[in-house]
């Protein structure tokens, strides 16, 4: 057995090595989109996150930040993270694969033969290749997030129980528990979804211990579920919960200090556990209480990791979101109140009326002046008529989510869908869609990764077999080049999925409790995650990365693939070759043709994108200025290069969805960084959580400075009330028409507007709101600001056209990613950009201080969402409209500079061409357009007409190929991409009327454009 267990380590920590050298070799050197810059800067100066928040995750990634040679290096270090939980993850997963097989060919040395140790060691090595080279977990071990650390507690408390299961009789074995609780405590620290190998642990301890009967494994299963129910609800916010009750009573009633009743809580808790602990630990028919007070005292040692988001909340960091200071806020902050609630197991459907509202649980707020805790407001709960019905899915109010309710399904009545129609969506949409998808994408193929909501050209599971395709996607013969040699496009013939249900059902033949042990680790960490999560349709991203732990399931199966193989072809072949002939089937047919696949989409080694973004976000501000933003890839991003790299400490990022919380405002009056505090002069009292939320706007044709509206809202002076029928008096705004004024010489000698543009200043902005309506408490804040700021601080946004934004995007100037707010007024299109552009300001950033993030290099690929960001900020159309600008101040030669600069960058390979490479026409009215002139017009008007036939002349061929292509399909499916279709044809047509224009007769001749 020495031998076996020597071989078992060095194949696992082969495994390992081969994983982590992998991972590093493809691991993002900085930081990239979505939640990793907030991750990263909050784990370097221990911040405080987005609720839940991930205290542990924070503190490994500081200890690993402090090997960073120097701030740049800090988010490789922490991504580093993630690469090394990853391939720790893959080492367990190698050792739980042996471990299971062992039970089933080594009974005793005599079966320690050479096919068996084969079997064993290569269905490990398979089983861990597999999971390292998934489409999902690869994507979460190269970026610095949580669920590659959740992973590796997922596949460590597994590994442990197993560990039990080995010394289960011996004298201390329940050590082994002791340890699976302290992990599932610290796991708390990551991510919850940790707890879900709860039930397989139950089960594993279940089966060791006693005789199994049907009776028995329900009670286990229940057993399990009431332990995850226990520390879902009763351990994490229960336990803060009744701190809540010690903390308002001391403060509120003894008058102690606040935090004082924790305290005492925290020490009144601790000593009890301990009691019990030692009162149990001296009788032997005490043992179970003693093993379950050790566990769940070790539980709270893990957990207290969330002590560092209250000390560090109270220190009042730059980044301190929800401000959980006291155990009030900690609780909101626990429990993602800011997120809102959905329905689980019973509500009602999207068309269900609503009787009431009602106003229940009380938030409560901290007076510090008074040392008070006090309620803020009572929050209000819809009371809708009828019954509720078992797991409402469609449950969602929102206008477009009805829309997708029935593209997912067959609903015949969308104003009155039926129980059947819910429960169509719950199997098409939130399992098919929402996870199926993802699971084939892993064990069957991917067609790119663009997020899809259902099209047949985006994001769908691909197979590389046509007839299978074909059934579902259309035509996959001729596909355009541009997809068809997408590097995302990766096919695996089926090949890891049969491979995974050929162990799937050996493991089912040959040990039937360990089969359900690890099934019930792949639903609850599969199936049960959709039915707890209820998603909507249109969701912000893909979601995959919540399943992980279902493909890590899975991954057990593909490894036991290798002894289902070698059981099917051992009575025809000798066993040393079957089981040689076994591994390498299953090591070609999964591990290596993923690895062969996923490579070129999955290295990111070369990609600086995300950063080079915030980078140029933030230098498209002036000093001290002030920047709002809407969502998470201009915020996060701009985060993490200001809070860790120290860029523009002086810009002032605001951003608008947090902007509607009253701590959050709080904060903006602080000094951050370089950055002074933004001049709001409400009060707390007129911002604070349940006080003007959103404040009502009157119809009013009186127009009214901006001062006077937060004069107005400032006064207590009864007559600047509004009555409601409850009797409460609110504040409101008495005029939807406002005023913000404009000192025009002090806007052109503080570099506001240049001089050039003095004679087009407007002697004030005007505002519209919409009348009889409602803004949030952002956007008061926001009136404020320009109330007080006088013209001193720049105020740019990263877009428009959303409710932060105000209706001032006439009034907006491009001078790079931003619009920069100017007293000149021009019109403003919601669809393309038409903005006036300082040329002088906006060529200086586009041609000498913006950087792209190697994004031209050949060994850097841009993912979809980078893709995406590039398409929010209309990159080739602010080259074009600059350039265009430049030729109509007689630059002629920058102009062409700066198109051959987009070119450059921005080759189709490298970004997709687009309507601004043909221009954009948008009809107004059924008289008027408007036009936006693409690279390929603006070339023409420069005289530059090789450059523009060649870029026509390619893009030209690409849009004939996609039309041709789409009328291919059966009509079943082209009406799936009557969209393209019809843009590919207008875009077509577009460029005949260009080459017509500019009378390149033959090039027309060339095409065959008539």
């Amino acid at each position: 057995m020495d031998a076996y267990r020597k071989l078992n380590l060095i194949t696992g920590w082969l495994s390992f090595a081969i994983a982590l050298t992998v991972y590093f070799l493809t691991l993002e050197p900085t930081v990239s989109l979505w939640d990793c810059g907030e991750f990263i800067a909050s784990s370097y100066k221990l911040q405080v996150g987005h609720p839940p928040g991930a205290p542990l995750f924070m503190l490994i990634g500081r200890v690993f930040s402090l090997f960073a040679s120097d701030t740049g290096q800090v988010a490789k270090m922490i991504n580093a993270v993630s690469a090394l939980a990853s391939a720790f993850t893959i080492l367990f997963l190698f050792w739980t694969i042996t471990h299971l097989l062992r039970k089933i060919y080594i009974k005793s040395d005599t079966d320690l033969k050479t096919e068996n140790l084969l079997i064993i060691f290569g269905s490990g090595f398979v089983g861990a290749m597999a999971l390292t080279f998934s489409d999902t977990f690869w994507f979460s071990a190269v970026e610095g997030e949580v669920y590659a650390t959740s992973s590796l507690f997922t596949a460590l408390v597994f590994w442990a129980i197993l560990k039990w299961e080995n010394v289960a009789d011996e004298p201390h074995a329940n050590r082994w528990l002791i340890l699976i609780a302290y992990l599932i405590g610290l796991s708390i620290g990551v991510h919850l979804l940790n707890l879900l190998a709860i039930p397989a642990i139950v089960l594993v301890y279940y089966f060791r211990k006693y005789e199994v009967t049907g009776k028995g494994v329900v009670y286990a299963i229940v057993i399990s579920a009431v332990i995850l129910l226990l520390i879902m609800y009763g351990v994490i916010p229960g336990l803060i919960r009744v701190a809540t009750w010690f903390e308002n009573f001391f403060t509120n009633r003894v008058g102690l200090h606040f935090n004082t009743g924790l305290v005492i809580y925290v020490t009144l808790l601790t000593g009890a556990v301990i009691f019990g602990i030692y009162f149990t630990q001296f009788r032997k028919e005490n043992s179970l209480w003693n093993t379950v007070l050790v566990s769940l005292m070790v539980i709270m040692i893990g957990y207290s990791s969330y002590a560092v988001i209250v000390i560090r909340s109270l220190a009042s960091p730059p980044m301190n979101e929800n401000r959980p200071e006291n155990v009030y806020a900690l609780l909101s902050y626990l429990n993602r109140e800011q997120y809102g609630d959905r329905p689980l197991m019973r509500g009602h459907l999207y068309n269900a009326t609503i009787k009431n509202v009602e106003y229940k649980k009380p938030v409560y707020t901290l007076d510090k002046e008074n040392n008070r805790y006090e309620i803020a407001y009572r929050k209000p709960e819809l009371v809708f008529e009828g019954n509720k019905v078992l797991l409402p899915r469609m449950y969602s109010r929102e206008s477009s989510h009805k829309q997708a309710y029935s593209e997912f399904g067959t609903i015949k009545d969308i104003d009155h869908p039926t129980y059947a129609d819910n429960l169509e969506f719950l199997f098409r949409y939130q399992i098919g869609h929402m996870y199926l998808r993802y699971f084939m994408w892993n064990f069957v193929g991917r067609q790119n990764d663009t997020q899809g909501h259902g099209n047949i050209l985006e994001g769908n599971w691909l197979s590389g077999i046509n007839f299978i395709d074909e059934a579902r996607l259309g035509n996959q013969r001729n596909l355009p080049e541009r997809m068809r040699n997408h590097p995302s496009r990766n096919t695996y013939y089926f090949l890891p999925l049969i491979i995974g249900l050929i162990g799937l059902f050996f493991h089912l033949d040959r040990s039937v409790k360990d089969f359900w042990v690890i099934m019930s680790l792949f639903i609850l960490t599969g199936i049960a995650i959709v039915i707890y999560l209820n998603q909507t349709p249109y969701q912000p991203r893909e979601r995959d990365y919540a399943y992980a732990g279902s493909f890590y399931a899975f991954a057990v199966w593909i490894g036991f693939g290798v002894a289902g193989i070698y059981n099917l072809i051992k009575s025809f072949i000798p066993p040393r070759v079957a089981a040689s002939l076994a591994f390498l089937v299953a090591l070609f047919g999964a591990p290596v043709l993923m690895g062969a696949q996923n490579w070129d989409d999955h290295d990111r080694s070369g990609r600086y994108t995300a950063r080079d973004f915030a980078r140029n976000y933030l230098n498209s501000c002036k000093e001290d200025a002030i920047l709002y933003t809407v969502g998470d890839n201009d915020t996060f991003p701009l985060w993490y290069v200001q809070d860790v790299e120290g860029v523009r400490p002086d810009v002032r990022i605001v951003n608008m969805m947090l902007f509607n919380t009253d701590w959050y405002i709080e904060q903006m009056k602080w000094k951050n960084y370089e950055s002074e505090p933004l001049p709001i002069s409400l009060p707390f009292s007129k911002y604070r959580d349940g006080i003007n939320n959103s404040i009502y706007v009157r119809e009013n044709e009186r127009w009214a400075t901006v001062n006077y509206i937060i004069s107005w809202i400032k006064s207590e002076d009864p007559r600047t009330k509004l009555s409601l029928r409850t009797g409460e008096r609110v504040d409101y705004i008495p005029t939807h028409k406002i005023i913000i004024p404009v000192d025009t010489l002090k806007v052109v000698e503080n570099g506001t507007v240049s001089p050039r543009f003095a004679d087009r200043v407007v002697n004030e902005i005007r505002l519209v709101l919409t009348p009889n309506d409602q803004i949030m408490k952002g956007n008061i804040a926001q009136l404020d600001i320009f109330a007080n700021n006088y013209w001193e601080r720049p105020i740019y946004f990263t877009s428009g056209g959303f409710d932060g934004s105000l209706g001032l995007e006439n009034y907006y100037q491009l001078e790079g990613l931003a619009y920069r707010v100017v007293p000149i007024r021009s019109e403003y299109n919601r669809y393309i950009d038409i903005s006036p552009i300082d040329t002088d300001i906006l060529y200086d950033n586009l041609m000498n201080k913006f950087q792209w993030g190697r994004m031209n290099e050949p060994d850097v690929l841009l993912d979809y969402y980078t893709i995406r960001t590039f398409s929010v900020i209309r990159f080739r159309s602010i080259y074009t409209r600059l350039a265009l600008a430049l030729l109509e101040e007689g630059e002629k030669e920058k102009a062409i500079e700066v198109l051959d600069r987009c070119m450059e960058l921005a080759p189709d390979h490298v970004l997709p061409y687009d309507r601004y490479i043909s221009g954009i026409t948008i009809p107004l009215n059924q008289q008027e357009s408007i036009h936006l002139d693409g690279v390929i017009e603006a070339y023409y008007k420069c005289g530059e007409m090789e450059k523009a036939n060649a870029v026509l002349r390619e893009y030209y061929q690409i849009l004939v190929e996609e039309a041709n292509y789409y009328n291919t399909l059966k009509p079943r499916l082209r009406e799936n991409v009557q969209r393209e279709l019809y843009e590919a044809i207008a875009q077509i047509e577009d460029m005949g009327v260009l080459l017509q224009q500019y009378g390149q007769r033959d090039l027309m001749l060339e095409l065959g454009i008539e």
